[in-house]
């Protein structure tokens, strides 16, 4: 086997990851759909043992499907004994009560991982996860210096006047928007091992490109093609996460992520603070530029990085440190998690598209993330620019706070992943974070409090965005049947979401209403009841999903009253 070859052996041109071609030897596509489809014997052959299984237990049956891995079970359960709260078990049709029972929640794995399991999970924990926060870190490092520039010098020293800061914001967005559109198709078909590393290198250009700017127009060139080579790289990450995680897993995962974003803005802040104190005039360059320049030298550093960490997907995997035997346990556990990581449709066949625009996925998911990306007062920069209103701290001082909000945020990020995936209810998180939001922006909104309730308001500012894990996750769980199908649908919900904001941002977050933005806290925190209203149709949509999808999931559903099975095993038999 290639996994005894000293890894850094599979290099291209000495120093690139090549693609590892590592077959099944006992099934060249591990994941077709003939292995995940019990045969039709089993009604033929096994129904009156289903039956009389039935009548002793009807609930908690269990038997082995010849069909599948040893360690599958399936549970026989009564429909007709179902209370009206089980609508609330987001599970209740995602794993039977065997799968479940393997779940503790204060563990990190679950029972019935192997030992070669817990090593490939670690492996990915470190190759994906925590380059991926890093990835983030710089990428919102270079997103939100912005506002630290701002108020470290940047405005009076380009002239920028009135709301230009907030059409700054716009202008990166759109470039950001625009260039998501072609990851519908290279998401699937394209190397991120090569295509994200790539990215990272050109927007650190850009980035360097910033501390040159004497004017508006030419800093607003420069967001703008930062925005377009940093548009989608959020999407990517999470479409690897749910390439090689399992259901309960991946929120975690996809918290540390996350993770990034909060360290970004925190580490803007003390470092242009740091930068502002030490560098500011050395070689006539004032603290801001120097900020662009040193961010975009750790970000063309962490880019580099990328070319050797990032594995690609299961099915093209290039990374130089997982043996051929842990792609291979990868593929199986994509498989026991009812993951597709292959698709038999074109991208321009029309049978896709139709997909697309009937299925309930694009309208409620597309609804559901508009209301997450407005969530949160944030990028708004209200609470730097209500700290310079106080006239009391100095610019290093100001940027220093600055990192008070999203090292607080880091908490409540962890709180609400971490609750997701251990105590198996991803709506519960995401309505715990929202309630917190929603405090804090209407306390904002009304503003004329004293002075220790705002501090206590924009420390709950990151709780908006404590649930966007949950929410990417979960969403790459609905669509897990189709990759190609879960990218395009990835990619429009993350557009509509972030288009939103470009136009919406203008509106209700106007540079000269600050520090008081009575219009962008009061919407922020409708948007986030919003979000948690709608939450409860996801999970409708998603637990009637799911129903249908029972049998894949190791569950058969009987009519107790006739002892007959319910058509989810024919459905999934077809």
């Amino acid at each position: 086997m290639s996994s005894l070859l000293d890894p850094w052996k599979r290099l291209k041109w000495g120093f690139l990851p090549v693609e590892r071609h590592v077959e099944d030897p006992e099934n060249d596509n591990i994941l077709s759909n003939s292995e995940i489809i019990v045969n039709k014997n089993l009604k033929d052959e096994d129904a009156n043992e289903a039956e009389t299984s039935a009548d002793d237990d009807e609930s908690n049956s269990l038997i082995d499907d010849s069909n599948s891995d040893s360690s599958t079970k399936f549970e026989y359960r009564n429909i007709n004994d179902r209370k009206w709260y089980k609508f609330f078990d987001e599970y209740e049709y995602r794993q039977n009560k065997k799968v479940r029972s393997q779940h503790k929640w204060y563990h990190w794995f679950n029972e019935n991982d192997t030992p070669a399991e817990k090593k490939l999970i670690l492996k990915l924990d470190i190759l994906l996860c925590f380059y991926s926060m890093m990835a983030y870190w710089v990428k919102y490092l270079d997103q939100t210096n912005l506002n630290n520039a701002y108020v470290s010098g940047m405005k009076e020293s380009i002239g920028m006047k009135g709301n230009d800061l907030v059409h700054t914001q716009a202008v990166f967005t759109v470039g950001a928007i625009v260039f998501q559109i072609p990851f519908m198709y290279i998401l699937y078909r394209s190397p991120m091992n090569y295509v994200l590393p790539a990215l990272d290198i050109c927007w650190s250009c850009f980035t360097l490109g910033i501390y040159k700017a004497n004017s508006v127009p030419h800093l607003e060139a420069m967001r703008f093609f930062v925005g377009i080579f940093e548009a989608p790289c959020y999407l990517a990450y999470q479409y690897l996460f749910g390439s090689w995680y399992k259901v309960d897993e991946i929120t975690r995962r996809s918290m540390i992520y996350y993770i990034g974003q909060y360290l970004g803005v925190l580490t803007s802040g003390l470092l242009q603070a740091s930068i502002y104190n030490s560098l500011n005039m050395v070689n006539g360059l004032e603290g801001w530029r120097w900020m662009f320049i040193i961010d975009a030298i750790i970000s063309f550093v962490v880019g580099i990085i990328g070319f050797y960490v990032i594995p690609g997907t299961p099915q093209k995997c290039y990374s130089i440190f997982l043996t051929d035997e842990e792609i291979l346990l990868a593929r199986k556990r994509l498989k026991n998690n009812n993951t597709s990581f292959s698709t038999n449709i074109g991208f321009f066949e029309k049978k896709v598209w139709k997909k697309v625009l009937t299925s309930w996925h694009v309208y409620v998911l597309s609804l559901w993330n508009i209301f997450c990306w407005n969530n949160n007062n944030g990028t708004s920069g209200a609470y730097l620019l209500w700290l310079k209103s106080l006239k009391r701290y100095k610019t290093g001082k100001v940027n220093q706070l600055s990192a008070a909000t999203p090292a607080v945020g880091i908490l409540w990020l962890i709180l609400t992943g971490c609750y997701a995936d251990l105590f198996h209810s991803r709506w519960q998180a995401i309505i715990l974070s929202q309630i917190l939001n929603i405090i804090g922006n209407v306390l904002l909104a009304v503003w004329y409090i004293p002075e220790g309730a705002k501090w206590f308001a924009f420390i709950l500012q990151y709780t908006g965005w404590a649930m966007a894990p949950v929410l990417y996750s979960w969403m790459n769980d609905i669509c897990r049947d189709d990759p190609q199908y879960r990218a395009i649908i990835l990619v429009i919900m993350n557009i509509l979401a972030q288009t939103s904001t470009a136009w919406i941002s203008v509106l209700v977050w106007k540079t000269v209403e600050a520090p008081r933005y009575l219009k962008g806290f009061t919407f922020t925190a409708c948007s986030a009841f919003s979000l948690s209203l709608w939450t409860f149709v996801v999970l409708y949509y998603y637990k009637r999903q799911e129903k249908k999808n029972a049998f894949k999931n190791g569950i058969i559903l009987i009519d107790g009253e006739s002892k007959s099975l319910d058509n989810n095993d024919e459905k999934a038999s077809t």
